[in-house]
């Protein structure tokens, strides 16, 4: 019988029913039904502010104050219509969170009325408490203003609750020195840097219309759900978002059964909800399903702008943990929440592409003559290998860190995946010749009546960071909880970086007498004899492969948070960012600062909730098992039966190794913050979490050996199959 605690919760759950299911409504009804679209712009604005705010959107460039005043008053319109009396500025500070602060359309009136209103100064400029944010050093405390400023490239939208409508606008938020406090503002700048580079190859290569181009961005979001029952007893779960202890279960995804399963009828009635508010939302959730482990599962939506993206990723997040607490889960998004199972990541699809030239990745039928093609792709693997080591920077947290380089995830060195096709392509270039490519063919499997259908040319990578997959580059790496916004802002200024340098070297080349042609062949050829040890194909779980990568190929392994981070004050880092007008200096310091402290906090609050749980818990737990069976020894010896106390000195030595290890973690504990952040860094990655490790050893030892009705702690199998 287990303990009465983890007995209540497995029946409260056994009683649980899927919430009822609303009527299923025509997507066109509801599509974007919550968002302020250029389709409801167009209703609502008069035609010349309408043509103002589109060219804004397109093109670039400032809205008058006058237009702001306009679209502000149809903006509050339509949102007062709905039901809203609130509207918040929406930004993302550096903490991977969403902020945002709420003010009413209220206006109190002299006559002792009041009424709604709305200006574009309040659209256009908000000024949150800027003191609370994490900054890195850029301000210092009692220096308290900062100010958002909107985005008008993302929309805005209403976000309903239990407790009313309130309008979100999507904003970016500074300093009041001008510094970026958040995400988004250098993913802003990022994009621009990226387009200014491919207009000026594309027009290199003979293009003269050449559309403004954006990167695009699709992330598939896996994630667990934990019945709140059980959440509710689990301290680690509620506040490390994973579990510190917990013995392996019997059963967990050897038999590889939970993988595309059949979804349970709780949890897709739960999907159903979320998507249902995507819709409204106009985020286009495209694929569910179920993942590798038993109770995770992925999210994906189609491939969108990628600043659009990159809001609607955070909105997915918000709308995940939001609707479990109401179907009874609890959405856990930290990347390992379980040990010896697969953590949770967030893989991020990434291209290039414009309204004339199209997707600037896509190789076509014949990639070997794809002479646009070719050049950008080169410029990936050059961005990656010259930069590999950032690409692994903004990918690291306390949480990735225990996914990364698990045979599970891709490994913790940068490298590039281009397939058998492109591969051979590529190959044949850096021999000067490229005559041809291998094509994909049909697929035959040997039954009459299954269709043919054609194949890709090459296979998939699973053990790949950074992956071609036919028309863009997934970056595998990504956690589960952090915002794209940092990723996407590296791999466009890695991109933008590379194509200057190939624009600069067809240039030169042309400029010796060169053809188009043979100038690109030379610049092609010099990538891949600089760069082409970024490339590869095998397995990246090989301890081969990581010799080879570090060895020989001079590929960095950057084992942790700790090792990864400092990147970002590397010389040659600065200077890229400083390069393409992405991130200061300043910025980019403070972002070191921050991310540094953001990681010694994550494993500062493991080890005392792990320090909390052992001692008010776990060790009671053991002490009254201790008691229970020292007391059954000693009736068994009264009455004559011969016993044997193997397993209560095991349970006694199990029991002081894990005093000793709480001692010992908590010594180590005060010497946390002795020290800059980066020895901050080092003594949580070298000494508190083997700490750590050792505690949990002979917690889950001790868990396997208590009796079932004294463990307080809902197991591994009650978490991951009780539904």
């Amino acid at each position: 019988m287990p303990h009465p605690a983890r007995l209540a919760a497995l029946q409260a759950i056994q009683q649980r029913r899927p919430l009822d299911c609303e009527p299923v409504e025509p997507l066109a009804d509801i599509w974007a039904s919550d968002v302020f679209t250029l389709t409801r712009m167009k209703n609502f604005l008069p035609k010349d502010v309408f043509k103002a705010v589109r060219r804004v959107i397109r093109d670039g460039g400032k809205l008058q104050l006058s237009v702001a005043d306009v679209v502000a008053q149809a903006m509050k319109d339509w949102a007062v219509a709905e039901g809203a009396h609130y509207y918040a500025h929406v930004f993302y500070p550096l903490t991977n969170s969403t902020a945002e602060k709420h003010d009413g359309f209220i206006r109190p009136r002299g006559d002792g009325q009041a009424i709604h209103e709305f200006s574009g100064k309040l659209l256009v400029q908000g000024e949150p408490d800027g003191s609370s944010f994490p900054n890195g050093g850029i301000r210092s405390t009692f220096e308290a203003r900062g100010y958002t400023a909107w985005d008008i490239t993302s929309p805005a939208y209403l976000m309903r609750t239990a407790n009313g409508v309130t309008l979100c606008i999507p904003t970016v938020f500074v300093s009041w020195t001008g510094e970026a406090l958040d995400k988004k503002t250098p993913l802003l700048r990022s994009n621009a840097a990226m387009n200014r580079q491919a207009q000026r190859l594309l027009r290199l290569l003979g293009n003269e219309n050449v559309a403004p181009v954006n990167s695009t961005c699709g992330a598939e979001q896996e994630y667990f759900l934990v019945d709140t029952q059980f959440a509710a007893l689990r301290p680690d779960l509620l506040l490390a978002g994973r579990t510190l202890f917990g013995a392996p279960s019997p059963k967990g995804q050897q038999f590889d059964d939970h993988y595309f399963g059949a979804i349970p009828e709780r949890v897709q009635v739960f999907m159903q909800d979320v998507e249902k508010q995507l819709y409204r939302l106009g985020i286009p959730a495209k694929t569910r399903h179920n993942e590798v482990a038993p109770g995770q599962f992925e999210i994906a939506p189609v491939h969108e702008a990628a600043n659009v993206a990159t809001d609607h990723q955070q909105l997915i997040m918000t709308v995940l943990r939001s609707t479990a607490k109401r179907h009874g889960f609890n959405c856990l998004l930290h990347e390992k929440p379980f040990a010896g199972i697969n953590g949770s990541g967030k893989h991020v699809n990434w291209s290039v592409g414009n309204s004339t030239q199209g997707n600037l990745l896509d190789p076509g039928k014949t990639p070997h003559d794809n002479l646009q093609f070719l050049l950008f792709c080169a410029a990936v693997i050059r961005g990656v290998h010259c930069n590999g080591p950032l690409l692994r920077a903004v990918v690291a947290t306390a949480g990735n860190d225990h996914r990364l380089g698990a045979n599970e995830a891709p490994p913790a060195i940068i490298s590039v995946y281009l397939g058998q096709q492109l591969e051979q392509v590529f190959q044949q270039i850096q021999r000067g010749e490229s005559t041809d490519s291998t094509s994909g063919g049909l697929m035959r499997i040997g039954v009459d009546s299954l269709p043919e259908f054609p194949k890709d040319a090459g296979d998939r990578n699973r053990t790949s960071p950074f992956a071609f997959t036919g028309n863009r580059f997934e970056f595998r790496a990504v956690g589960s909880g952090q915002s794209v916004a940092g990723p996407l802002v590296a791999m466009n200024t890695v991109l933008a970086d590379s194509l200057e340098w190939i624009s600069d070297r067809l240039e030169s080349e042309m400029g010796g007498g060169q053809t188009l042609e043979q100038a690109a062949a030379s610049v092609l050829k010099l990538v891949m004899d600089l760069h082409g040890a970024a490339v590869f194909g095998g397995d990246g779980y090989s301890e081969a492969w990581h010799r080879e990568a570090t060895e020989e190929r001079c590929l960095e392994n950057l084992r942790n948070t700790a090792e990864a981070l400092p990147v970002l004050q590397r010389a040659e880092v600065r200077e890229l960012f400083q390069r393409q007008a992405v991130i200061s200096p300043v910025e980019l310091e403070s972002r070191y600062e921050v991310y540094g402290e953001q990681y010694v906090l994550a494993i500062e609050v493991e080890a005392r909730v792990a320090l909390s749980m052992v001692r008010t818990q776990i060790s009671p737990a053991v002490q009254n098992h201790l008691c229970n069976m020292a007391m059954s020894l000693q009736q068994q010896q009264s009455l004559g039966v011969q016993v044997e106390d193997r397993v209560v000195h095991q349970l006694a030595d199990l029991h002081l190794r894990m005093d000793n290890h709480a001692e010992a973690l908590e010594g180590e504990l005060h010497q946390v913050h002795n020290g800059d952040t980066a020895a901050s860094m080092n003594h949580c990655a070298g000494v508190l979490l083997p700490r750590l490790l050792q505690l949990r050893d002979a917690v889950d030892h001790l868990e396997c050996l208590v009796d079932d009705d004294q463990w307080p702690l809902p197991s591994y199998r009650e978490m991951l199959f009780v539904r």
